[in-house]
């Protein structure tokens, strides 16, 4: 139930699509968390433990989204932090918008599992119904794409707001044609993917991206070399500046889905067009991903306020839709190396214990999660807070982002420190109930937490300047996880049982024990080191290696010393590796 821009939360430039509706700029492509989340066949499951596939998703998560950081830095080096980089941030969340709105959610919640089921229960392997799935899913997003077209100056005017600039809803107009069309791709490169995972391939799911992001990072490196990177108007950007950078754009989208092809020729996978689409049981998942659906389009509400008001803010100059986006791209970096690996890990028992009326082990299951998520997750958002202002500098001041915008960005940075821990607790628990499997309590809940979101937003917005504007937004999202993740909890102990609250508070407590006094530690260390409120690049370098060092081992001392037993197993089992 998140509130991020489409790259997933839930599109992003090309990459991280949520079942909840968030989206974020980074390193996969559309709902590929909720594809990494992809529980492989019972008598894989078996033979692999939890944390042997944390571990596995995690590299493969690290490597395509440090690829996806790049490509955002690129993009933001030569665009910048202005109206041009906000313009082409809500022109590429169009295609993410109509792709959840077909397909997204949906594919998470239940078509993965029936192509699982099929797989199980079919003489063929579930082939056949596979290759059904992809002929209606190829001529569906065909569709999609032609109809998203013929609407995007309304698509456009919706998410964009008000005029912000001369020639900045002409420049969104323009993009969104060149980027909608991904619709298609990002469709298919899901499917395939689904397909994959299904059939114990996962490889070339979770390499795939990067074909993607070395495409965008050489269209945003040819950009800089022939444009220049510094700041622009929207009326200046010519038609081969609009077509160099949303043709990359497409182009990488589009290579991904072409890359993932060779591999189901690998796993004996044939794809042959059929047109009986009455042997998919179409009635039987309309029913299923009505309420996924219902989930979908209660965020894209969520999702059409907040690129208002981010459009507002940035026609004031200050931060708009690419700082938040930025902003975000960390926060998910952190819960998709993290947190979807736990998640994925989980997932496979959650569901087997929901499926065998192992409640008990179910509930068992999210407790460890949850206080798992939340004890390791802890001293990144103390890094992210503490360091708000280095992270900016190092990370994004290069090209035509400013010093101005990495001031910016340090202040939303700071302030979605805190909706770390509540988003991925909040993932989790929605998890849960896809494990039992229920989509429609998680698109029910949806409704007042995004409700709520909204509230807090637009009080936000109109008590504070627009400088504090995105920093708001991002209040609005902490509020609403926080209340999602409560009112998840609340209501999955009637389904579940106990779920093992008085181990989670413990829990809790001490990991904000030894998270408030790396804080302090870590604050301290930065008042003593060179460079203030505004550091050079140098000096913001050393206060964050410097820092994050600090800060990291006071966390590890202090969990230790409290005996927070999921991270003292962690460090445990890491000194008898080294010890080997």
């Amino acid at each position: 139930m998140s509130g991020g821009l489409y790259r997933s939360a839930n599109a992003g430039w090309g990459n991280d699509h949520r079942p909840d509706g968030a989206t974020y700029i980074s390193a996969e492509p559309l709902n590929q968390p909720a594809l990494e989340s992809t529980a492989p066949p019972p008598e894989q499951v078996a033979e692999t433990s939890a944390a042997t596939n944390s571990a596995v998703m995690a590299i493969g998560s690290l490597v395509s989204r440090g690829t996806g950081f790049l490509r955002t830095l690129a993009l933001t080096a030569a665009l910048g932090g202005a109206l041009v980089g906000d313009a082409y941030t809500t022109a590429q969340i169009l295609p993410g918008m109509v792709y959840e709105f077909l397909l997204g959610g949906i594919l998470t919640s239940v078509l993965i599992p029936v192509l699982v089921r099929r797989r199980k229960a079919d003489a063929d392997g579930g082939q056949a119904y596979a290759q059904r799935l992809l002929s209606l899913a190829v001529l569906a997003l065909g569709v999609a794409v032609l109809l998203a077209l013929l609407g995007a100056p309304v698509l456009t005017a919706l998410y964009g707001g008000e005029q912000s600039g001369e020639g900045y809803p002409e420049l969104v107009r323009a993009l969104s044609y060149l980027m909608l069309p991904m619709i298609f791709f990002t469709g298919l490169s899901a499917l395939i993917s689904a397909v994959l995972n299904t059939r114990g391939h996962f490889a070339a799911p979770m390499w795939a991206p990067i074909l993607n992001n070395l495409v965008v990072i050489g269209t945003a490196g040819l950009y800089i070399a022939i444009f220049g990177a510094e700041i622009i108007d929207p009326d200046e950007m010519t038609t081969g500046r609009i077509l160099l950078i949303g043709g990359g754009t497409l182009l990488g989208v589009a290579i991904q889905s072409i890359g993932l092809l060779p591999a189901l020729r690998k796993v004996g996978f044939r794809w042959k067009l059929r047109f009986d689409f009455r042997a998919l049981g179409l009635a039987e998942l309309g029913r299923l991903g009505g309420w996924m659906f219902c989930y979908v389009a209660v965020s894209q509400v969520g999702l059409i306020v907040l690129f208002n008001l981010l459009n507002r803010a940035g026609r004031e100059n200050a931060a708009g839709p690419l700082i938040y986006n930025n902003v975000f791209l960390l926060l998910m970096m952190a819960h998709g190396i993290i947190a979807v690996s736990i998640i994925t890990a989980l997932m496979p028992r959650m569901s087997a214990a929901a499926a065998d009326g192992r409640y008990t082990d179910l509930a068992a299951d999210l407790s460890r999660g949850t206080r798992t998520v939340s004890a390791v997750l802890a001293p990144i958002a103390v890094c992210y807070a503490v360091l708000a202002t280095p992270l900016a500098t190092t990370l994004f001041r290069y090209g035509a982002f400013s010093a101005e915008n990495a001031e910016a960005t340090s202040l939303v940075l700071l302030v979605a420190a805190v909706a770390l821990v509540p988003f991925a607790v909040s993932q989790l628990f929605t998890f849960a109930f896809y494990a039992l499997p229920d989509t429609r309590t998680p698109a029910l809940i949806n409704i007042p937490v995004v409700a709520l979101r909204i509230g807090v937003q637009i009080v936000l917005f109109a008590a504070f300047s627009a400088s504090f504007a995105a920093a708001g937004m991002m209040i609005g999202n902490a509020v609403s996880y926080l209340a999602a993740a409560i009112g998840s909890a609340w209501l999955l102990r009637p389904r579940v049982g106990r779920i093992g609250l008085g181990a989670i508070v413990r829990t809790l407590g001490r990991v904000l024990v030894a998270a408030a006094g790396a804080a302090l530690v870590g604050l301290l260390v930065i008042w003593l080191l060179p460079g203030d409120d505004t550091p050079s690049r140098l000096e913001a370098i050393v206060q964050l290696v410097v820092g994050g060092a600090v800060i990291t081992g006071t966390y590890l001392g202090l969990a230790m010393l409290l005996r927070i037993s999921e991270i003292t197993e962690v460090v445990g089992m890491v000194r008898r590796r080294l010890g080997r």
